[in-house]
């Protein structure tokens, strides 16, 4: 998608855009976002597009309505900000919608056909628009082959008449079996078969009808069959059936390339021509005619195909004659203007950033989360001398939550239909990661950010023991002593400390004198008589906050991390304290 500008237009210039992917839906729910953008107004810019003497709404629906609600109690015509997109870019226009609305509400598969369908035919491939969607090509394909039923047995689909099974096996169908399934489905004495019946019923097994032969049954020799009711009789000999069959298509073939038709390409017999895969065109501009063989005798002949791969190398080439031979493919501008040139859009860009803070905070995001030249952000990576203290980590609450975060912040790129952004300084993944973040609100913003902070935190320093305190983060609520803290625990001093604590000082005192493994279980018994009841939890100084020491003048890495830091943070908070006091306490201050 091109580069949108980012303007003002008033409100009543705009309209829902007919490539929005809820255009013609009833009117959306907007109370839970109306009251702040009665107080506030639009943070979030909408992404509209020219059309005609308007502009429509691509992404942005359930704003703009709640802006036009904002109007009628107001009487006033506001402006939007807005970021305008290529009018030409229709495809773009159609991703863009479609991530605004899928990331809020999964579509049904009716809806990604809609979706899926526009993309298509606006040139987006089965591959492109699997990639867009993260889903597997196989699973474009099958929602793509909706479009091969008639609009009434889509219609029985969307409204949920007929299961997922049933309309899979009609897409397998002729137009002419689709018929015959919708009277038997109207029929008030017959009954249309469903799920893998209707699969069958399709397919037809091995008997071939008389109504499918291209040739003249007056000069067949092989047998046929017939009961007095039937309206077609039947091929007893298969093999039989197929030499008349596959003669008369070979006249059918020849016929075709006597009028003109640049290539005939017969579809191996049961292949089924799925016309997503290819581009209608004219016999003028190269198109080819495609064969395809039921096994039930059925042989269509599909006039004006290419498929979708020559097409596009069809107009390469055109464009390439049009061009002339004589076209200069030298670059169009020299080092040094290149050099100028970017230099200045440089230049204009971060003016742009400075006035949008909130596009600037999601670009921010995004050179965190994969890196790139100026930027070398790597996440924290735990390493510890002993296993045990891994295993200890590895197990704690405070990392299932960080896990957790991390798998919902994915969820929200993959419900875009965007990768996961990684690491790895490659400029395209960075503004795929971008083009993303611009889709998700200012909340979702938020929490990817976190994540990506909370993953890239420095372990064992002062920001650490900042984020604990401005967080009001109580380690205590994810940790308890386990066997790795008991067995790390090597100093008499502390020991006694911790059973001053936990038993009494003259239980410290006692204890003097026994060994430190002595102590150490006596502490382990001691905790354990507890019972694990929370309010008589035993939380050491070194996991508080602020974290303390136990030995005066011995080091303590919390404790003198806080230390170097606790001026600046008790600075800010006794002059917000002053900020909260009454008129009339500041005034007798």
């Amino acid at each position: 998608m091109s580069q949108p500008d980012l303007i003002h237009l008033p409100l009543s210039a705009l309209s829902i855009s007919r490539l929005n992917m809820r255009h013609g839906r009833k009117a959306p729910d907007v109370s839970d976002i109306l009251p702040s953008i009665r107080e506030k107004g639009v943070r979030q810019t909408l992404l509209v597009r020219r059309e005609g003497e308007s502009y429509g709404v691509i992404a942005g629906r359930r704003r703009f309505f709640a802006l036009q609600q904002v109007a009628k109690e107001t009487g006033a015509d506001p402006l939007v900000p807005c970021a305008v997109m290529a009018e030409a870019d229709a495809a773009s226009a159609i991703e863009a919608s479609i991530i605004e609305n899928v990331a809020r509400l999964p579509a049904t598969e009716m809806e990604q056909y809609t979706a899926f369908r526009k993309l298509h035919d606006e040139g987006r491939t089965v591959e492109e628009i699997a990639a867009f969607f993260g889903v597997t090509e196989l699973t474009v394909r099958r929602v793509l082959a909706l479009a091969s039923l008639s609009a009434s047995i889509r219609k029985l689909y969307a409204d949920e008449e007929i299961d997922r099974e049933t309309v899979r096996a009609l897409t397998l169908a002729t137009p002419a079996q689709q018929a015959d399934w919708l009277k038997l489905w109207n029929s008030e004495t017959e009954r249309a078969p469903m799920g893998r019946a209707c699969r069958a019923w399709i397919t037809g097994g091995s008997a071939i009808t008389t109504d499918k032969a291209l040739f003249d049954l007056a000069g067949y020799s092989g047998a046929v069959t017939a009961d007095l009711f039937g309206e077609a009789a039947v091929f007893t000999d298969a093999a039989a059936f197929w030499d008349a069959q596959d003669a008369a298509v070979a006249e059918k073939i020849a016929g075709y390339r006597q009028r003109g038709w640049a290539g005939v390409t017969v579809l191996e017999r049961g292949t089924y021509f799925h016309r997503w895969d290819y581009e209608q065109t004219t016999k003028k501009q190269g198109g080819k005619v495609i064969v395809e063989q039921r096994h039930d005798g059925t042989v269509t002949f599909h006039e004006g195909w290419l498929k979708a791969s020559e097409a596009r190398k069809a107009r390469t080439t055109a464009d390439r004659v049009k061009a002339g031979p004589e076209a200069d493919t030298r670059p169009e501008m020299s080092g040094p203007m290149a050099e100028y040139i970017s230099l200045h859009r440089h230049s204009a860009a971060q003016a742009g950033l400075i006035r949008n803070p909130t596009i600037a905070l999601r670009l921010m995001a995004a050179h965190v989360l994969c890196g790139s030249a100026l930027w070398n952000v790597r996440p924290h990576t735990p390493g510890a001398v002993k296993d045990a203290t891994l295993q200890s980590l590895e197990g704690g609450p405070a990392r299932a939550d960080l896990n957790a975060a991390r798998d919902r912040a994915g969820a929200l790129f993959e419900a875009l239909g965007a990768p996961v952004p990684h690491r790895s300084g490659d400029t395209y993944h960075l503004c795929e990661t971008f083009a993303a973040l611009l889709a998700l609100s200012d909340a979702e913003v938020m929490q990817v950010i976190a994540v990506a902070m909370a993953e890239t935190l420095e372990s064992g320093g002062p920001a650490v023991e900042a984020a604990l305190h401005v967080c009001a983060s109580d380690p205590g609520t994810f940790w308890q002593p386990d066997a790795a803290f008991f067995d790390l625990l090597r100093d008499r001093r502390v020991t006694r400390s911790f059973l001053t604590e936990v038993v009494s000082p003259e239980a410290s005192g006692q204890a003097d004198s026994a060994t430190l493994k002595a102590q150490k279980a006596q502490l382990v018994s001691a905790l354990a008589a507890r019972n694990g009841a929370k309010e008589n939890a035993w939380t050491p100084g070194w996991m508080q906050v602020p974290p303390t020491r136990y030995v005066e003048g011995a080091a303590c890495p919390p404790a003198d991390a806080w230390d170097r830091i606790s001026g600046l943070f008790e600075a800010v908070e006794a002059e917000r304290s002053v900020d909260q006091r009454s008129p009339c306490e500041a005034s007798a201050a």
